[in-house]
């Protein structure tokens, strides 16, 4: 950096003028600087801006919840048309080992025989992490742990799932039920 002074004649502790020249990589760095800081500035703010708009009334939560209450009555019941009947008409069952299922019926039919009879599943639970609105959905992003009966072995499974709800009338329904299995417990 460079200071260029020029003085007057008359009194020379007189500064007229003063002068601030940068060469030209510290002038590129504080342009590079205020331009970070922009834009950190902006991806602090994007969000917090983006959380309002997504937030989801806590009573649309708390039906949400009982939705879920209500899977897993029914799947640790073994009643697979109640597990069914959860589902919009055309839902769709993202499962791990299976492929989609895509209706209630197949998705009846798949707790039925897959998740009941041949892995005997039972102590489902499942909690729920994230609720965003997106259009007329829901999101729902959470957790999922149960048990599985393989032969002679018992194995606690845990992973992640993603459902997409609309409300049917005055209840919600899951249009696509996306889960992954994450970890296994032999």
């Amino acid at each position: 950096m460079r200071v260029e002074r020029v003085k007057h004649c008359d009194d020379p502790q007189r500064v007229v003028r003063q002068q601030t020249i940068l060469a030209p990589w510290e002038e590129t760095l504080k342009i590079r600087l205020v331009i970070a800081l922009l834009g950190l500035a902006i991806s602090f703010a994007v969000p917090s801006l983006a959380q309002q708009k997504d937030t989801v009334d806590p009573e649309i939560v708390q039906q949400i919840r009982v939705l879920t209450m209500k899977y897993e009555e029914a799947y640790n019941s073994h009643d697979a048309a109640a597990v069914a009947a959860l589902y919009t008409e055309d839902g769709a069952l993202v499962t791990t080992h299976n492929g989609v299922k895509h209706g209630r019926e197949a998705i009846a039919e798949h707790c039925a025989k897959i998740e009941f009879q041949f892995w005997h599943a039972n102590n489902l639970v499942k909690t729920v992490d994230r609720v965003i609105a997106f259009g007329n959905e829901i999101r729902v992003f959470g957790r999922w742990n149960c048990a599985f009966k393989d032969d002679a072995y018992t194995r606690n499974v845990e992973g992640h799932y993603l459902w997409i709800l609309v409300r049917e009338g005055d209840t919600w329904e899951i249009r696509k039920d996306d889960s992954h299995e994450v970890s296994r417990s032999w």
